[in-house]
């Protein structure tokens, strides 16, 4: 029996892998500047999708990819590949390039990644100060980020594999309008939203180096928004989060679950940390609960159209 429970365990420790912020904050670092430099590439050539949509990163077998990008009459796209440890270019022509994931400077990355698109007739111009941090450094000039593990990396693609196939359960259960789940690299979490369909006052922005009409293009239409990040400043663990625009009367004192949840008045929004879910003996149950329960707060406070918008759980056909 003692052997089984380990089994079980170490099961559960590679499928929901443990990742301390302090562990691999460096390299967190790092690949939060790359991921933006792939990032703008897609943003200087994609046409401005509502909420910052056309921006965004999707979770694949082996790591994160970008949607394909239109370049004139050719596409592309571009993946971190977290198995292999490379960065992978396909065109649609049958051009394959790969980057090597190695430690290494913001800047050379930036100049490797610069030099073979434009080999590959790829050429693209972006805006080199990254975006949602304090005190950026263009890309060009960083010297200072130059971490990369791979087993922290490889931890990291490996949670958002869960996390993605969580977050589009929950997703399923909304008949409104509703985000894909999609990885933003300026905040550098996975995320999925949901909107009431009625007009939100404008956003008063402020976000670090993003101009204040891109937030408040993102929060246009009121939201409950739910996801993952690896932490980072006030939270120095990775947890899931789930916050409201506008806030309604009452959501921090709501009752949310499960017991370990709480409500964080310096980031206004509830957090569960992430070792709460992984030591679960139900990760995915402890994270619905948490997701549901923290929706209907803001969605009943609200007054959201609940009946109209919500739907039963799919079932599968048999």
């Amino acid at each position: 029996m003692a052997t089984l429970e380990w089994q079980d365990r170490a099961a559960r420790a590679d499928v929901w892998p443990s990742l301390p912020l302090e562990a691999w904050q460096d390299t967190y670092a790092t690949l939060h500047m790359w991921t933006q430099i792939v990032g703008k590439v897609r943003l200087a050539q994609t046409p401005w999708l509502n909420h910052s949509w056309h921006v965004t990163f999707e979770v694949t077998p082996c790591g994160l990819r970008t949607p394909p990008i239109p370049h004139g009459t050719r596409t592309f796209q571009i993946e971190f590949d977290f198995a292999r440890h490379q960065l992978v270019i396909q065109t649609s022509d049958g051009d394959v390039r790969l980057i090597a994931l190695r430690p290494c400077a913001v800047a050379d990355f930036y100049a490797e990644v610069m030099t073979t698109l434009r080999e590959t007739r790829l050429p693209v111009r972006i805006v080199t100060k990254p975006n949602e941090v304090e005190a950026p450094i263009p890309f060009e000039q960083d010297h200072v980020h130059a971490s990369y593990e791979p087993e922290y990396a490889n931890r990291l693609w490996r949670l958002l594999v869960q996390v993605d196939r969580v977050l589009k359960t929950f997703r399923a259960r909304f008949g409104g309008k509703s985000s894909p789940v999609h990885f933003f690299w300026g905040s550098f979490d996975l995320a999925v939203t949901r909107f009431s369909g009625r007009p939100a006052p404008p956003h008063p922005g402020g976000v670090p180096n993003l101009p204040d009409w891109i937030t408040r293009d993102a929060y246009s239409h009121e939201v409950s928004s739910a996801g993952f990040w690896p932490g980072g400043g006030p939270v120095p663990y990775p947890v899931f989060y789930s916050y409201a625009y506008p806030e309604p009367p009452g959501f921090k004192d709501a009752r949310v679950f499960p017991e370990n949840a709480f409500y964080s008045d310096a980031m206004r929004e509830f957090f569960l940390p992430y070792e709460a879910v992984r030591q679960a003996e139900s990760p995915d149950d402890l994270l619905l609960e948490f997701l549901q329960s923290t929706y209907e707060a803001a969605a009943t406070l609200g007054g959201w159209d609940r009946q109209a918008l919500e739907r039963p759980v799919p079932q599968p056909p048999r």
